[in-house]
């Protein structure tokens, strides 16, 4: 690992400090790229407007006209926390704007895979429903938008997916990456999407005189859930999805959230009152993404629907339980997965351009998770492969993978396909995170033809992790209340939290759990304790290490801790 320090003009950091911030976030916002305070003000009126999202428009008449003519809408979701905060935002907000028959229908993950199939507009039709909407899904659904098509329903997509060379026949598209579309915030989420659509219908109802003398419903009710799923989704945080999450952590922590998500709150062990990115991407986000990976996601979109409080942590209950079978399941997979990811090499030699495991007892609801520790424990691309559990499908494999920076996962699926037709039966995604499907004979084809495309990609310095990180850490700036003052802003992909890094004196070293290497440090003279997650190997007598902050408690008293992230032995 090479930790590199993150560039910082002090001239912007010194003008920022000028404008009011603290020294300590005025350094750390220079060095991501904020040039003035004004680019940290998150009012609602600073959000993009919804009439240059391609499609939003189309979909607020073509919505407001179904409305008015009662007509019966049904939401297909998506099985992630981004497809259930996408759904519950969308039944919701319809309802809220006067929407008097809204549905929904979410896909499992063994049976019907993922977007809306021809099996699944077949169920909406069934259901009685006049008008399909996918949140979250639908860009690459051409079969299934077809024989929606041909059911009589109409289809209206949202999705923000990367499309392919063409579109779907729906009757309207809504998604930021569509060829046309000018709205600057690519990197949306879906649970955005939907939100955009609905201030595009409120502003169409509006203007058709639909609420009469009455005040327009208010949709910033519907913030909390896009929050979380944003941050969730792991989408980039630019200024426009900063503004969303900021705005949605703002009334959770005032207590202005759906008592699922308080609930959710409750059982993860966390306080809404002083509410962080964090905790919807590691403690509320993971409960809601396990339903669908290991059960039936309708659990986790009831959970962030319902306004029954018992209701709320009953379904909370039940889905902390299934996060606890996946942490179990998962483990065991990562562990055999590491070591065949590992027998792809000789000890000392460089690992692979990319990495493909597979194995028959491997769960496929946990595939992505497993990915991800692989290519953070490799620095490699990586697929992770399950045989389908689905009807038919058995001699089929799903994969999910993982990237690393410099390397597009969905555009290599798609030079993998050119060059070998007929391998993938399947596949999408993003940049950084995509999925496939391989009939089991095609996967050495497709191993090698990855790792062929990660060759030719890929370079020395690529395939080397880096560590960007904001350098030392002033002693003075050791303090608890700097680090809740930290836990404030919002972070995330694109808008990394802090690391620090500096070479430190390591005191004491011990393993608790079995797993955990507890440290205790010498930071500028003081003693100061420090853990490294997943760690087992001792660590020299001192070291570069890079940290995280964060606040411990111990007994009525809270000091700082160090989160060590990395070294560079």
């Amino acid at each position: 690992m090479k930790i590199i320090p993150r560039d910082v003009n002090p001239r912007t950091a010194w003008a920022l400090e000028q404008s009011g911030l603290h020294p300590l976030l005025a350094r750390l916002f220079a060095a991501r790229g904020i040039a003035s305070r004004d680019e940290l003000e998150d009012a609602l009126s600073l959000l993009l407007p919804p009439v240059s999202l391609k499609g939003a428009q189309e979909a607020a008449v073509f919505l407001a006209d179904a409305m008015a003519a009662d007509r019966r809408l049904c939401i297909v979701a998506d099985y992630d926390c981004d497809g259930a905060t996408a759904c519950a935002v969308g039944v919701r907000g319809l309802r809220l704007l006067g929407a008097r028959h809204v549905d929904y229908l979410v896909p499992d993950r063994v049976v019907d895979g993922y977007g809306l199939t021809p099996s699944i507009a077949q169920r909406v039709h069934e259901r009685g429903a006049d008008v399909l909407v996918t949140v979250d899904n639908g860009i690459a659904s051409f079969d299934g938008v077809a024989a929606a098509n041909a059911l009589g329903l109409q289809v209206v997509v949202t999705d923000h997916h990367l499309p392919g060379s063409s579109l779907p026949e729906a009757a309207v598209i809504v998604n930021p990456n569509q060829p046309g579309c000018e709205f600057p915030s690519k990197c949306i989420a879906g649970v955005g999407v939907m939100f955009y659509v609905l201030l595009a219908l409120r502003a169409e109802l509006r203007a058709r005189g639909a609420f009469g003398d009455r005040p327009q419903p208010k949709l910033d009710a519907l913030l909390p859930l896009v929050a979380l799923g944003t941050v969730a989704d792991v989408v980039r945080l630019d200024a426009n999805n900063r503004r969303l999450v900021a705005q949605g952590l703002r009334r959770v922590r005032a207590g202005a959230l759906p008592c699922g998500l308080a609930a959710l709150f409750q059982t993860a062990g966390r306080r809404h009152e002083v509410a962080s990115a964090f905790d919807f991407g590691f403690a509320l986000g993971p409960r809601i993404n396990a339903a669908g990976r290991l059960s039936d996601m309708t659990l986790g979109i009831e959970c962030l629907l319902t306004d029954d409080p018992a209701r709320a942590d009953e379904l909370a209950r039940t889905l902390d339980g299934i996060n606890r079978e996946r942490r179990d399941i998962e483990g065991g997979m990562r562990e055999q997965a590491l070591e065949l990811a590992q027998a792809l090499f000789e000890e000392g030699e460089e690992p692979p351009p990319a990495v493909c495991v597979f194995d028959p007892e491997f769960h496929e609801g946990v595939v992505g998770i497993v990915a991800s520790r692989i290519k953070d424990q490799l620095h490699r691309p990586t697929f992770v492969f399950a045989l389908s559990q689905a009807p038919g499908k058995e001699h089929e494999l799903k994969g999910s993978g993982r990237s690393i920076p410099g390397f597009h996962l969905r555009d290599a699926l798609d030079l993998v396909a050119k060059r070998h037709p007929g391998v993938l039966l399947r596949f999408g995604g993003h940049a950084m995170a995509a999925g496939c499907t391989v009939a089991e004979e095609h996967l050495d084809t497709f191993e090698q033809a990855l790792s062929q495309v990660a060759a030719e990609w890929l370079d020395t310095a690529t395939l080397q992790r880096r560590l960007a990180t904001d350098g030392p850490l002033a002693p003075e700036w050791r303090r608890v209340d700097l680090v809740d003052t930290l836990d404030q802003q919002v972070w995330g992909q694109g808008f990394a939290p802090p690391v620090f890094s500096e070479e430190l004196e390591i005191l004491s070293q011990r393993l608790v759990g079995e797993k955990h290497l507890a440290l205790r440090l010498k930071h500028h003279g003081q003693p100061v304790d420090g853990i490294w997650f997943g760690r087992t190997e001792p660590l020299p007598g001192r070291a570069k290490l890079a940290f995280r902050l964060d606040a411990q408690e111990w007994q009525g008293a809270r000091r700082v801790r160090f989160l060590i992230e990395g070294a560079e032995l």
